[in-house]
């Protein structure tokens, strides 16, 4: 049975699928301190998650520096995909 985050115990480890929903929040500093620190620890013991979550920084951060009129419609479409895949806790495409 898979227990969602709002039913665990706060000891208790976050699954991957847990911390791919929350994963924008988290990087977004939206989230409690409690849940974050929980995320944190994954990030740090999950190299799979821990990847995903520096990739999404990096594609945050460079779209963040660029005006968004240079970018192509393609491109911005294809990172939404990537970040909604991360959320999902799934496999992005083209990997």
């Amino acid at each position: 049975m898979i227990r969602r985050w709002w039913r665990r115990r706060p000891d208790e480890p976050m699954t991957c699928h847990e911390v791919g929903e929350l994963l924008q929040h988290f990087l977004d500093d939206e989230l409690d301190a409690g849940r974050g620190q929980r995320i944190a620890e994954h990030l740090e013991d999950c190299r799979r998650c821990g990847l995903e979550a520096e990739t999404y920084t990096r594609i945050k951060r460079t779209i963040a520096e660029r005006h968004h009129d240079d970018l192509p419609a393609e491109s911005i479409r294809r990172l939404r995909e990537f970040g909604e895949h991360l959320a999902r806790g799934e496999e992005p495409p083209g990997r």
